[in-house]
């Protein structure tokens, strides 16, 4: 029997175990220790929803590294609102550092453009972006996404940092709408 939960007024089913995505993200690492080997980058999560990605993430480098976070929001239940409010921001001084953006999800872009931008007028000395999930067929930008884990459809998921109107951030896999 296929594992569902319920939350709010949706049900969900298992898309992506637990044990893929660890699969995964130690993929996306294996690429960050050769691409980062000798350097001291800076990973900056963007919260809430990569804090699971990072911290598993971080853990699988073998290089030193910085931790900051940013607090970006555009989504409003299951559908993005299109307008970014930014929360919190990097309070150090990243001139000449190495950046590697952490994102749970990229959809259309509009977060991460916004990002880009206000991370470029601190001129840092490189800019990359790491993500869990990649939505290629929503994506309006030209920039380049450097590390996905995995690159999905237009689907609505949940779990491992990803939420549904602040719930299921906390399952270890990742779940679909059912809809049966």
């Amino acid at each position: 029997m296929e594992k569902r939960v319920t939350l709010h007024d949706k049900t969900f089913r298992v898309m992506i175990p637990a044990e893929e995505i660890d699969a995964a993200v130690g993929r996306v690492a294996e690429r960050l220790n050769h691409d980062y080997a000798g350097r001291t980058p800076v990973f900056l999560g963007v919260l809430s929803g990569a804090f699971l990605f990072l911290s598993d993430l971080v853990r699988k480098t073998e290089f030193n590294s910085q931790l900051a976070f940013v607090k970006i929001s555009s989504y409003e239940g299951t559908q993005s609102t299109g307008k970014v409010q930014q929360q919190l921001g990097v309070d150090f001084d990243i001139t000449g550092r190495d950046i590697i953006i952490v994102e749970d999800i990229v959809e259309t872009g509009h977060s991460m453009n916004y990002l880009l931008a206000h991370l470029r007028a601190k001129h840092p000395a490189s800019i990359t972006i790491c993500t869990l999930f990649f939505k290629p067929d929503k994506f309006l930008y030209e920039y380049p996404i450097d590390y996905a884990a995995f690159s999905i459809g237009n689907e609505f998921i949940v779990g491992y940092g990803l939420d549904y109107d602040q719930l299921g951030r906390n399952l270890k896999d990742i779940y679909v709408i059912d809809n049966e």
